[in-house]
């Protein structure tokens, strides 16, 4: 059996982490929503092999239990006592420790394939419970809709779609830790988001209304560290759009356009300033 499953790129039209748990990790106040650049995910079962394989096309990823897609298999294959083994094939096309999610994405796809190919029958908040000790976006991932997220991430509200507006979404030439950025969080200092606004004017088609919402505590965190996100967001802004923020803890800027000319002018523009730049849309 062979499924094939797409994994879209995700980005946070809203970031807050209202405190930290006992746990240490960051309770998260979210919208996220998924675009259409996407990783590929084949995945292949065999009755006679017991193993799991991952085979990607980046060489930055790892093909072992530390990837995220093999955590995925292996869940499933423990849960409810699989004896297939499992072959997955990752085309990537989400940049590498780019702050869009690519391998929570790439594993909530493998949960997806293999909850239809071993006909497991679990509903999507059920595959995103048990995700969510691969990762705190896999739960997203597994829905990959405009959604409230909060909690550790565990907690999924699917929202009104968001309308296709076009996204320019630029990687500066640096990779950011996510761990490292988490610890350098100061509660007392952040400016926390209004994203219960956010969440109203969604579910209403206040379209225009959202973009004063939307934003990412984050940023000072990470640009402190990493000057070039602010330049290129103030570059990204000068060149005209609705909205431009970081995605995640970044490195990652995106921009949201709803007409379409001027998202290809943006993203022209930044061709010659920044290697890896994508024109995508919102899903």
């Amino acid at each position: 059996m062979i499924i094939t499953e797409k994994a879209p790129a995700k980005i946070n039209l809203a970031l807050d982490t209202p405190m930290r748990y006992i746990d240490g990790l960051p309770r998260w106040n979210m919208v996220m929503n998924s675009i259409d650049l996407a990783d590929y995910v084949t995945i292949e079962t065999h009755q006679h092999q017991h193993r799991i394989k991952v085979y990607t096309d980046s060489s930055f990823l790892p093909n072992d239990q530390r990837n995220l897609a093999y955590q995925a298999a292996h869940i499933l294959k423990n849960r409810f006592h699989i004896d297939e083994g499992v072959t997955i094939k990752i085309q990537k096309r989400i940049p590498v420790a780019a702050g869009l999610g690519g391998g929570s994405s790439d594993a909530a796809a493998v949960l997806r394939a293999l909850n239809q190919g071993w006909n497991l029958g679990l509903s999507l908040k059920e595959l995103a419970q048990l995700s969510l000790s691969i990762d705190s976006d896999v739960p997203y991932c597994v829905y990959s809709q405009t959604a409230h997220v909060t909690g550790h991430g565990e907690q999924v509200e699917v929202l009104r779609p968001f309308p296709h507006y076009w996204a320019v979404v630029a990687k500066p030439k640096i990779s950011v830790s996510t761990p490292t950025i988490l610890r350098q969080i100061n509660y007392e200092k952040l400016q926390h988001l209004d994203v219960d606004s956010l969440v109203d004017c969604i579910q209403n088609g206040r379209w225009q209304e959202s973009f004063a919402y939307m934003g990412n505590v984050l940023e000072p965190v990470t640009m402190r560290e990493y000057p070039e996100i602010r330049q290129l967001k103030q570059r990204m802004e000068k060149l005209g759009a609705d909205v431009v923020q970081m995605s995640g803890t970044g490195p990652t800027v995106f921009a949201l356009c709803h007409n379409e000319s001027r998202a290809r002018r943006l993203h022209n523009s930044l061709c010659g300033f920044c290697r890896e730049v994508y024109l995508a849309m919102l899903l």
